[in-house]
């Protein structure tokens, strides 16, 4: 892979750029926010593994930054020392793939991005395309023949994640991790999202795609 490391703290710079190339990856490096922007937008790179707070532009508006500009969608991987779940919710809001907390391990470091890189087919067109469906994640749309779908936020996680484990089915413990992280609400939330995804996604149109898997999870099946 090719990695872009976005850390202004040159110890951890240096360390983490040290195991990622020990590893066989391609590190390039910037220490600042708008640095580490035009670098992604210059050459985006299959990992993008960015700190929270950054000199000249902090990680989160580099992140919605990189989002509205690339044409191509950069997986992200935030690091940050910031561990509540308000702080996480900002991280994905502003476009982050994943989120590591600091400290961490290099086994972790290491296995997301990989993870990350394989999950988002690297380097390929910002939109995703499944049958009649089309999903812009630069925009943050939805469209089914070419009619844009009215999604929840949630909903559209829920959809974005089901669209890149295509045609895997994903279990309701990784749908659950992938929008909550380690701290899902105490209720069960995720029964409400998928009736307002499948309402959105599924009853304008003549065939479902949004199908259940009995006793395993949820997955999308192509219409074409």
């Amino acid at each position: 892979m090719r990695i872009l490391l976005v850390e202004d703290n040159l110890a951890l710079r240096t360390n983490l750029g040290a195991l990622l190339e020990a590893h066989g990856h391609a590190v390039d490096f910037a220490a600042d926010g708008p640095s580490g922007l035009a670098l992604a937008l210059a050459q985006p790179p299959d990992v993008l593994v960015l700190d929270l707070g950054l000199p000249g532009m902090d990680g989160l508006r580099l992140c919605r930054a990189l989002r509205e500009q690339a044409d191509r969608h950069v997986p992200v991987l935030m690091l940050t020392a910031r561990d509540a779940l308000e702080d996480k919710l900002q991280g994905f809001e502003a476009g982050a793939d994943d989120y590591l907390v600091k400290p961490f391990s290099s086994e972790e470091l290491l296995a997301r991005c990989t993870a990350l890189s394989r999950r988002h087919r690297a380097g390929e067109s910002h939109v995703l395309r499944i049958g009649s469906l089309a999903i812009d994640r630069r925009r943050g749309e939805a469209s089914r023949h070419g009619q844009a779908l009215r999604l929840h936020a949630t909903s559209y996680r829920i959809l974005l994640a089901l669209a890149e484990a295509w045609p895997r089915t994903l279990t309701r413990s990784e749908l659950t991790q992938r929008l909550w992280g380690d701290d899902p609400p105490e209720s069960d939330p995720l029964r409400s999202h998928l009736y307002l995804l499948r309402r959105a996604l599924d009853r304008p149109f003549p065939q479902a795609m949004l199908k259940t898997a009995h006793g395993v999870g949820f997955r999308l099946e192509s219409d074409a």
